[in-house]
């Protein structure tokens, strides 16, 4: 047992003992100054007189050249590490004992158990101080998956072993358990201030609300970072938090359905009474379906014209058809899509029920009990058709449920895998991979608006691309010899499409026993007659090039939003946005001159293609460049590094979103906006470009600059078109009330009227 361990030692010690051949060692080891040795006794004398009979409380004490630490039992409470080892008696002199001064080796004492202890909690202690300055450092430089780590680990730690017991007095206010707060407190507004805004890169893998608390929440429901409503609410937040710094006032964390402009929380109301039967006058049911398939079919030609109208045309002329219940939905749903946009273009249709009564109709008749149906081709058909309607007017997250069955609906009929059925005809089997593209086009669309993931993938998707071809012509022999020839399909793709949607003809190679037996390089010589260089644009090939555009999409979300992606870091993140942004640019340099939007069109043939191209080009390009500007407004414009590619796309993105508001005409015209344009998102797509240019215009620019003037200018357009849909449509006033809010409350110094604007 060592010395310091045994109870009242001092008074148990026989100072009469002796171990001869080694001097005596002294157990008062609180006395500091010793004489020379010549007695013991010194020592024992001097203890026995009272303290007050004393010269000097200091007593001196005989200075041992080998003091030992011999206890009354003979044995030193503590060997050297020497003697120890070799199981050997020490003397227990210090700095060395006999035996290792004998034998000439180094003497080592080492550290008890719990002076062993201490040191390696003092050690650790130092080396935790030590770390936690190198991260205080290193923290504000970190990207933003590299912070979320930290802030994770610390949280982890936390929850376990709080920071503070290790070293109390020194806190850390640099690190957070949010991972949002390292963007929150490093990001700088265009007055250099911190606002809560949260990862460059537009990846989160977490959410901060709770999405059941209430109907309304409900009803927007999450909202991902590719949704330009997320890039609102977002910039509502910095802004408002900027507003209040300095302030004692505090403002309540607002949901992210408070900037949501649709029109998820109104309930879609049916009459009790509606008469399934009715059905509107031939002459103005005539005009509703050419509308549909003026303004509808040849960006979503989901089901066949031909077909579709020798059946509708067989309905009028014969009263006593009876069609299925299933086409008679399909029909109302074209009445209703068409009713709804011929309401919006202000060119409404006598003695006509209005939309909402059409829709009433087709969800009265069955269309309510999908869920209880076995799907089939039709049934896809019916649940893509509605998808579209509720898009069109402003029912966004019921849309996007919608879309999702329809999908579902597709792959339980295989529509997603190429067709090898003998039985089924080729032209109904281009009809049907017409159906899956147009569902993955819908899906696209509505994933982008919501900012929520695809629901198609091409890892289990082979369906060839759609042919540009027309469908009277699929019958035509060379037509026919691209539709059922897989190899001649694809070499004939090869010249058509970009660079992403090529990887699809690598999953389409597959041939079979009989063309990997034969030979087919005539069939692609007299194939390649019928190439890109001799297609004449129409809507078919106008849709496969919205089809390409929306493929690259898709990867953008996918590589860009995805909530894996926030374990890349910045620097991987922006040369996917640059091969992104090349293969953007690629797409464009492929379309023919016909639909090329950014050359003047002074034909106007194809003007409706033209500016639905535009509109998808430029979001895409939006959806790519975003988390470039999003990172640079992290920063003031004196402390940007111009010249980084990063700061190069940002750049490029408010430019892209200047591009999609010159596209509307100088002043509002609703005959363009419904007529041209895609009136069924044009609200979405004014609302990205929108958002873009307000978050450049109010984190990083200044007042009277000419950079200031151009975006202040685009804006003022945007809403004069905003206040002019809303006459019409209330998803459009929501959006307007949304921006003049902003406005009035941040960009009162950059001279925004919003008096006017009422």
């Amino acid at each position: 047992m060592p010395y310091s361990e045994y109870p009242n030692v001092e008074n148990e010690i026989n100072h009469d003992w002796a171990v001869p051949g080694y001097p005596q060692p002294s157990p008062f080891e609180f006395i500091t100054e010793t004489i020379p040795a010549h007695d013991s006794r010194d020592i024992r004398d001097a203890r026995d007189y009272p303290s007050s009979d004393r010269v000097n409380a200091k007593v001196a004490i005989p200075r041992n050249a080998q003091p030992s630490n011999l206890t009354s039992s003979g044995r030193v409470s503590r060997a050297c590490e020497n003697c120890r080892e070799q199981k050997a008696k020490c003397s227990g002199h210090r700095p060395n004992c006999h035996r290792c001064l004998d034998a000439g080796v180094p003497c080592s004492y080492g550290y008890r158990k719990k002076e062993k202890m201490v040191k390696q909690l003092n050690d650790l202690t130092t080396r935790v101080e030590t770390f936690d300055a190198l991260l205080r450092g290193l923290y504000p430089k970190l990207d933003a998956s590299s912070a979320q780590q930290v802030d994770q680990t610390l949280r982890e730690l936390n929850a376990r072993t709080p920071l503070t017991q290790v070293n109390p007095s020194t806190p850390i206010p640099a690190l957070s358990t949010n991972p949002s707060s390292h963007i929150n407190r490093s990001l700088p507004s265009s007055r250099a201030d911190a606002s809560p805004i949260s990862f460059p890169s537009g990846t989160v893998d977490y959410t901060e609300e709770d999405f059941d608390r209430d109907e309304k929440v409900q009803a927007t429901g999450f909202v991902g970072e590719h949704s330009e409503m997320a890039w609102l609410y977002r910039l509502k937040r910095h802004l408002d938090h900027d507003s209040l710094k300095g302030t004692k006032e505090t403002i309540e964390r607002a949901s992210i359905s408070s900037v949501n402009y649709f029109q998820d929380d109104s309930e879609i109301l049916f009459l009790d009474d509606i008469d399934l039967a009715r059905r509107p006058p031939q002459h103005i049911a005539n005009k509703l379906v050419e509308t549909y398939f003026h303004v509808v079919h040849p960006t979503f030609p989901i089901i066949g014209k031909a077909i579709f109208l020798n059946q509708y045309r067989s309905f009028y002329a014969n009263p006593n058809v009876r069609p299925g219940k299933r086409w008679i939905i399909v029909l109302n749903l074209v009445f209703a899509i068409a009713t709804r946009h011929s309401f919006l273009a202000d060119q409404p249709q006598p003695n006509c029920d209005d939309h909402q009564n059409c829709f009433a109709r087709a969800w009265k008749l069955n269309l309510s009990s999908v869920l209880l149906h076995h799907p089939d081709l039709q049934q896809a058909q019916v649940e893509g058709l509605a998808a579209f309607y509720l898009l069109s007017v402003g029912q966004v997250n019921r849309s996007w449920r919608l879309i999702g069955i329809a999908i579902r609906s597709a792959v339980t009929i295989g529509l997603n895998i190429r067709s090898e059925n003998e039985s089924i005809t080729h032209f109904s089997k281009e009809l049907r991979y017409r159906v899956w593209w147009v569902l993955f086009m819908l899906d696209i669309v509505l994933c982008e608006m919501t900012g929520r993931p695809p629901s198609t993938g091409d890892i289990f998707c082979s369906t060839p691309l759609p042919v540009p071809f027309a469908e009277k012509n699929f019958w035509n022999k060379r037509v026919a010899q691209v539709i059922t020839d897989q190899r001649t399909r694809n070499a004939f793709f090869a010249s058509l499409i970009s660079d992403t949607t090529a990887d699809l003809l690598k999953v389409n190679t597959t041939l079979n026993i009989s063309e990997q037996h034969g030979s087919s390089k005539g069939k692609q010589e007299r194939a390649s007659q019928t190439g890109a260089e001799n297609l004449t644009p129409k809507s078919s090939l106008y849709f496969l090039y919205a089809v390409d555009l929306a493929h690259l999409l898709r990867e953008a979300i996918n590589t860009l939003y995805a909530p894996r992606a926030i374990r890349q870091s910045w620097h991987d993140i922006e040369t996917a946005i640059h091969t992104l942004n090349n293969h953007a640019d690629n797409w464009l340099c492929r379309l023919p001159a016909e639909f090329n939007f950014t050359t003047l069109d002074t034909t106007h043939q194809f003007i409706q293609q033209r500016a639905g191209l535009a509109f998808r080009f430029y979001a895409t390009k939006l959806i790519i460049l975003q988390p470039c500007i999003r990172r640079v407004s992290q920063q003031s414009p004196d402390t940007s590094t111009l010249g980084t590619v990063c700061d190069q796309m940002a750049a490029l993105c408010v430019q892209m979103a200047g591009k999609m508001l010159e596209m509307l005409p100088e002043e509002p015209d609703s005959t363009w906006l419904y007529g041209v344009g895609p009136w069924w998102c044009i609200l979405h797509n004014i609302m990205q470009s929108t958002t873009i240019l307000l978050t450049e215009l109010l984190t990083r620019t200044y007042v009277g600059t000419a950079k200031a003037v151009d975006i202040t200018r685009k804006i003022n357009k945007a809403t004069r078109f905003l206040k002019e849909m809303s006459v019409k449509d209330l998803s459009s006033k929501r959006a307007w009330l949304v921006c003049l809010d902003l406005l009035s409350r941040h960009g009162s110094k950059f001279r925004f009227d919003v008096n006017a604007e009422i």
